[in-house]
């Protein structure tokens, strides 16, 4: 407190009214009017208009600008007339959080004295000593979340606020998340706090987009809370984030079978007797966190319908008590009664508890805890293993082994049993070059992680006899003398997990909490956050759209030059001169369907196709193209009928370097002729040759062309040569026979060659009616390919069509 006069100065006194009459101008908040609710409202009723007003003005579903403000005062509004205390302060004085105490309206701070509140100079933005309550303890960065919150979130759900230095919404959402983290981390609810300003990297991880905001996370997936900040709804929101059914409700009708399933589910049962008639949020995250190991019930003592087990076990109903069964249902194995039941409490009476007396080892992990490697001499475990089987027969021997689990009181004895048929790998390490029947006891010890063990198994076959319990005592306790008595080794196998469910199921699951989470975004995400993920769904539509609908363009294109074949093709089929051998099984189409191979159809139409299928490819250019298609369509038509057959053209133009690569790999068993260009350079004429390509076994067979020039009569001409379809060459127009490996003498016999060429029209006569004879054979040599008599040429890769440079 400064007097005005005395130390102020007169600038500084001028500023400091200025700041009190801004103060002084802000409306003081009223509940009443804010909820639009009367002072006599019950509590009913101003939760149901909160509800409703909170649906209305949240900022993420209302757009106006003062959507934030309203939203923020409706919750401040529900916070004081929700609490009676908060409620009745404001009745008496008009008092709020907002406002000093004792200071009455329309009285005017400098009436006599000039009050500075440290707390109005004091802002908690870009400092560390103005970070909310103890936030350096719950700090969050992302390694640590992935290292251990992850991990730990399988054991404990955790409450995330992600908030930021210059956040003002963060502010009022202070006092609340103080009371909930008071509230709920006694009770085992981790908490965490996310610096979006130093931490961007995990914000972006757990999908948090804007400050201040509240995750839930358990199980390692992550959950938004999109309710206002008030307490109550973070203590339900923590309830929604755990499993259903963790506690079952235990009644006298129902509580012989479920402490019988201690058997099936190999776990112990703990009931909690308590008068409330929920369950308490500590219990059932304890049953969370021990839920692989016990099952939880849960006894309301108010029910007449508990009377009976009230007095079974004289159950005091002033105190919550908590009870643990093992295999014996009729009394409890442990018991535990307090007033006030603390979680630490709780943790110690359960850990204690975790095992039956004689349990199954069902897993790898139940037998690391109870049979953990060996540390230090004084901390050995042995693990006493009772190999038997789930029938009937062995129910003897086996109550027998239980008897004796009961008596034990050293700790250093673990006694546990395995059913040969679900873990028999297990029971195959330890009883080898053995033939004496089950069950069979084992004591063993644990030397390494890898599964070495000390093992030695009892001389006779365990019937649970006094002599077998004789027996086994004396062993025991002779192993506490003298360890080494275990004379055998082994390296065991990791243990089969007989409680896992099916993979179907686990798919199941797992595709409903994905639709689960989209379904979430997409409900309280606005459209701003989920313009990148519509964006890349609808990228992926229009690229997928667009490529069905080239791939059909591209495929009508190419089908087109075949579409007049079929009134070849029948004439062909009716009795051609030029079929050379016409196949007797009839086509079972009324065309024959010729595709490009190109560098889209390579892959399907060559590289991948079925066993067993081959490709019939023509070698055309784009002056032959439509002269060849149709006698290559009339040739072919007999074998349309085969389904291992596919027939496609090449262009040479195109893939003039591929063909010439492929075909080196026949060049020990086939000749080729060249031509001559008008610059005069040597050019392998492939116009009209076929290749028969069988893609999955790589190898092909060759059809080399017939030329007969202008004779028609080709009896004469023509000379087929046998083997690979190839023919002898004939014909008027003049061409290099000459196999010399010196080029300039090729050169200059293909220079007088073209001197005496005839006029052009006569050559390009001459040249289309060459074109036309050059498949004249075909037909004879398809029938020898169906016949799988014609040599195969071995292709160890095929060239990559896409790969060659076009020799256009």
């Amino acid at each position: 407190m400064v007097a005005l006069g005395t130390t102020l100065t007169l600038p500084a006194a001028i500023l400091c009214a200025v700041l009190i009459e801004l103060v002084e101008a802000v409306p003081p908040l009223d509940p009443y009017k804010v909820l639009g609710v009367t002072k006599h409202a019950s509590q009913a009723e101003i939760k149901k208009v909160y509800k409703r007003l909170a649906k209305e003005w949240h900022p993420d579903k209302n757009k106006n600008p003062e959507a934030e403000d309203m939203f923020i005062k409706i919750t401040k509004s529900y916070e004081i007339l929700s609490n009676e205390e908060k409620r009745s302060n404001y009745d008496r004085y008009g008092q709020t959080d907002d406002t000093q105490p004792h200071m009455h309206h329309g009285q005017h701070p400098f009436h006599h004295h000039f009050y500075f509140d440290e707390s109005f100079f004091h802002f908690p933005f870009n400092s560390k000593d103005g970070k909310d309550f103890a936030d350096g303890k719950y700090m969050l960065h992302f390694n640590r979340y992935v290292s251990d919150v992850v991990p730990d979130s399988f054991r404990r759900p955790y409450l995330i606020k992600i908030t930021s230095d210059w956040c003002f919404s963060c502010i009022h959402m202070e006092p609340v998340w103080k009371e909930s983290v008071q509230e709920l981390e006694p009770l085992g609810v981790g908490i965490g706090v996310v610096d979006v300003g130093y931490e961007r990297r995990l914000a972006n991880h757990l999908g948090a987009h804007r400050t201040p905001s509240i995750l839930g996370v358990i199980n390692g997936k992550v959950t938004i809370f999109h309710y206002a900040v008030h307490r109550q709804h973070l203590r339900q929101f923590v309830e929604d984030l755990l499993p259903q059914r963790l506690v079952e409700r235990v009644t006298d009708r129902n509580n012989q079978p479920f402490l019988s399933s201690w058997h099936e589910i190999n776990k112990p049962h703990v009931l909690l007797f308590d008068q409330v008639s929920i369950v308490p949020l500590l219990y059932k995250l304890t049953a969370f966190a021990y839920k692989d190991y016990v099952q939880f019930g849960y006894v309301d003592q108010g029910l007449t319908e508990t009377a009976n087990l009230l007095r079974r076990f004289n159950i005091n109903t002033y105190a919550p008590t908590m009870l643990v069964f093992k295999e014996n249902t009729d009394k409890p194995a442990d018991i535990i009664q307090a007033k006030g039941m603390k979680k630490a409490i709780i943790d110690e009476f359960i850990s204690n508890n975790k095992f039956l007396l004689a349990p199954r080892l069902a897993n790898q992990k139940v037998f690391d805890e109870l049979c953990p490697v060996k540390q230090f001499h004084r901390r050995r475990k042995y693990c006493v293993l009772l190999i038997t089987s789930e029938e009937e027969s062995f129910d003897v021997g086996n109550k027998a082994f239980l008897s004796m689990a009961s008596a034990n009181t050293n700790d250093a004895l673990r006694f546990a049993y395995v059913y040969q048929r679900q873990q028999q790998p297990l029971c195959d390490a330890l009883l080898r070059n053995r033939d004496s029947g089950l069950p069979q006891v084992v004591i063993l010890e644990r030397r390494n992680a890898a599964g070495k063990v000390l093992y030695k198994p009892l001389l006779s076959v365990w019937n649970g006899s006094e002599n077998d319990k004789h027996r086994l005592r004396e062993e025991l306790q002779q192993l506490q003398k003298d360890p080494s008595v275990l004379n055998h080794d082994a390296i065991l196998p990791e243990l089969n997990n007989e409680f896992a469910s099916m993979f179907l199921i686990r798919w199941v699951f797992a595709a409903y909490d994905y639709l689960t989470e989209i379904i979430d975004d997409l409900l309280h995400n606005n459209w701003r956050e989920m313009m990148p993920l519509l964006s890349l769904m609808f990228s992926a539509l229009f690229i997928l759209f667009g490529t069905v609908v080239i791939q059909a363009f591209s495929d009508s294109s190419e089908e087109q030059p075949a579409k007049p074949k079929p009134k070849e093709g029948s004439k062909t089929e009716n009795g051609s001169p030029n079929s050379g051998g016409v196949s007797s099984r009839p086509p079972k189409k009324n065309f024959v369907e010729v595709t490009e191979l190109t560098d889209i159809t390579y892959m399907s139409n060559l590289v991948k196709l079925r066993p067993g299928h081959t490709n019939v490819v023509l070698v055309l250019t784009d002056a032959t193209k439509n002269i060849l298609l149709s006698k290559f369509a009339k040739e072919v038509y007999s074998f349309t009928g085969s389904l291992t057959l596919h027939f496609s053209f090449l262009n040479v133009d195109k893939h003039g370097q591929w063909m010439g690569t492929l075909l080196e790999f026949a060049q020990d068993a086939v000749q080729m002729d060249t031509d001559e260009d008008e610059s005069g350079n040597r050019r392998v004429d492939y116009t009209g040759y076929v290749l028969a390509l069988n893609g999955h076994k790589r190898y092909m067979c060759l059809f080399k062309p017939v030329y007969t020039g202008e004779d028609h009569d080709r009896s004469d001409k023509e000379e087929a040569v046998a083997g690979g379809g190839s023919s002898a060459f004939s014909g008027r127009r003049s061409r290099s026979r000459s196999r010399s490996r010196s080029r300039s003498s090729s050169r200059e016999d293909h220079h007088h060659q073209h001197q005496s060429r005839k006029g052009a029209a006569r050559s390009m006569r001459s040249t289309t009616l060459q074109t036309h004879h050059k498949l004249d054979r075909l037909g004879l040599w398809m029938e020898r390919l169906i016949e799988g008599t014609l040599p195969r040429y071995y292709i160890p890769a095929w060239p990559g069509l896409d790969k060659i440079t076009v020799t256009k």
